[in-house]
C-alpha cells in the first residue's frame, strides 16, 4: 500500500455535541484531506447494539451522526465512509478471529472487568447483566480494523488495549494461516480538545451538560447564556484559568482572537458581553454547517446515498479479501485441491482471462472474460498491440487501482459491477501467487 490507512469508528449512541466536534469531527476531517493518507470512517452500529436496545434511537442516531460528519465537510468521494452493518464480511471475519482468540485474553478486557468490578461492589454475581456482545466487543473491533488492514487507528489512551488485542489476534491468525494481516498501531490522540460543558465539567451526555452541535441559533444562544460563571461584576478582572466560557471561545477562535478575549477578561468584560462574543463566534463557524445539516436531516435519502457509495467502495476491498481468508482457513470449493497437496497438472481450475485481438478496422482490442466465459470488461481501440498489452498488464498487477486509471479505455459489460471485475482480477492475482 502506498498510502497509510487510518480507520476511525463512530458509535451511533447519541446526538453529537460541541465536544465531539472539537475533539473528534473537526480534526479528523482535516486529517482526511492529507494526500498521503487513506481514510476510513464507519458508523459502528453493530457496536451500538451492545448498549442500546431501542431500534428507533439506533436509526435516529445513525442519521444524526452521519449527517453531522457530512455537514462538517467529510467528502464521501475522498474517503471511505460506510455503515458497519452494510459490510457483511466484517461479522464473518469476526467469527474467524473468535476462533483464534483465547478466552483468557477477553477476560482481561477493560470494559468486561469494569462490569465485573461494578457487580462485585454491588454484591451481585460477577457476570450479572454482562452480554456475550459486551464480552466479545474487542473481537468485533479487531475485525473492523483488520478487515481493511488499517495501519493507524486514532484512539484515546483508554482504547490502547483494544489495539493491542487486535494485534494479538492478527498475529495468531497469521501464524496459523499465513501473513494476511497488517499489525495495526494506535495513533494516540494526545492533544484532543476536551471542552467544558455548561457546568464547567467535561462536556458529556452522562453529565447532561452538553451543547448539541446543531442547536438552532436561538437554542445555541440560550445554552451559552446558561454557562456557569462566577459572581464578578463588570469592570472586575476575570480569570481565564478554569473558565469554561474562555476555553470554549479558545476552541473556536484564532490565536489573535483568543488573545483579544484574554485582554478583555483582564479588563473586566461583563459576563453577558463575553457570552455574546462566544455565541457569535461559535455561530459564525456552525451556521453554514447547520444549514447543510438541516437539509440532510430533511432528506435522509442523501445521507443513505453517501453511505451506500461508501459501502460499495468498502466492499470492493472486503469481498476479495474475505475470499482469500476463506481459502486460507479451508473454506474452499470441494472441486479445488488443498494447497499443501500435490497439484495435478491435468486438474486446472477455470479462471478469468484476458483476450487480446485485432478487428477489421486494423485496431487492437482486449476483453476481460469471467471463468464461465461471460464478458466482464471491454476495451476501446488501441493503435498498437503493445499499448493493449500494457493496459492488460496494469490491470493484472494493480487490480482495482488500475480500473480507475484506465477508466477512459475500458468499459464494464452491461449488468457487470465494478465489484465483479475487482473480484475476478483478485482471483487472477491469487492464482499467480500459487
Amino acid at each position: 500500500m502506498s498510502n497509510t490507512r487510518f480507520l476511525t469508528g463512530i458509535t451511533p449512541s447519541g446526538t453529537p455535541h460541541l465536544g465531539n466536534y472539537a475533539g473528534s469531527i473537526r480534526p479528523a476531517i482535516a486529517a482526511s484531506q492529507t494526500s498521503d493518507v487513506e481514510s476510513f470512517y464507519f458508523l459502528a452500529d453493530y457496536h451500538a447494539l451492545i448498549k442500546c436496545q431501542d431500534p428507533a434511537r439506533i436509526q435516529r442516531s445513525t442519521l444524526e451522526i452521519a449527517a453531522s460528519w457530512l455537514a462538517c465537510g467529510l467528502e464521501p468521494e475522498k474517503v471511505v465512509f460506510y455503515r458497519q452493518s452494510d459490510i457483511p464480511e466484517i461479522p464473518e471475519l469476526n467469527w474467524f478471529l473468535t476462533c483464534v482468540t483465547g478466552k483468557g485474553v477477553l477476560n482481561r478486557a477493560h470494559a468486561y472487568k469494569a462490569s465485573q468490578d461494578k457487580n462485585a461492589e454491588s454484591g451481585r454475581e460477577l457476570d450479572d447483566g454482562v452480554t456475550a456482545g459486551l464480552f466479545m466487543y474487542p473481537v468485533l473491533m479487531a475485525a473492523d480494523i483488520l478487515m481493511f488492514n488499517a495501519n493507524k487507528v486514532p484512539v484515546g489512551r483508554d482504547q490502547i488495549q483494544h489495539i493491542e488485542m487486535a494485534r494479538d489476534m492478527a498475529s495468531s491468525f497469521n501464524h496459523l494461516y499465513g501473513e494476511h494481516f497488517v499489525l495495526p498501531e494506535a495513533a494516540i490522540e494526545e492533544s484532543v480538545a476536551t471542552l467544558p460543558g455548561l457546568d464547567g465539567r467535561k462536556m458529556s451526555k452522562s453529565y447532561d451538560n452538553t451543547i448539541p452541535l446543531f442547536s438552532t441559533r436561538e437554542q445555541l444562544k440560550k445554552l451559552i447564556g446558561s454557562i456557569v460563571t462566577d459572581s464578578r461584576a463588570p469592570g472586575e478582572p476575570k480569570d481565564t484559568e478554569g473558565s469554561a466560557l474562555f476555553q470554549l471561545y479558545q476552541a473556536f477562535s484564532s490565536s489573535q482572537e483568543t488573545e483579544t478575549m484574554r485582554q478583555a477578561f483582564a479588563s473586566g468584560i461583563g459576563w453577558g458581553d463575553a457570552k455574546h462574543m462566544l455565541f457569535e463566534r461559535i455561530d459564525a463557524e456552525l451556521a453554514p454547517k447547520r444549514a447543510r445539516y438541516e437539509d440532510l436531516m430533511a432528506h435522509p435519502e442523501k445521507v443513505e446515498a453517501a453511505l451506500q457509495l461508501g459501502a460499495q467502495r468498502a466492499r470492493a476491498l472486503t469481498r476479495p479479501f474475505i475470499t482469500t481468508l476463506r481459502a486460507a482457513v479451508g473454506l474452499r470449493s470441494l472441486s479445488s485441491q488443498d494447497s499443501s497437496a500435490k497439484k495435478s497438472k491435468s486438474a486446472k481450475i477455470a479462471l478469468p482471462s484476458f483476450k487480446q485481438y485485432r478487428e477489421t478496422d486494423g485496431k487492437f482490442y482486449f476483453k476481460f472474460m469471467a471463468a464461465d466465459g461471460s464478458l466482464l470488461l471491454q476495451s476501446t481501440a488501441f493503435d498498437q498491440p503493445k499499448l493493449a498489452g500494457q493496459s492488460i498488464a496494469q490491470l493484472q498487477q494493480q487490480g482495482a487501482d488500475a480500473l480507475a486509471a484506465l477508466a477512459a479505455v475500458v468499459q464494464p459489460a452491461d449488468g457487470v459491477t465494478q465489484e465483479d471485475i475487482v473480484q475476478a482480477l483478485h482471483l487472477l492475482q491469487e492464482a499467480a501467487k500459487a
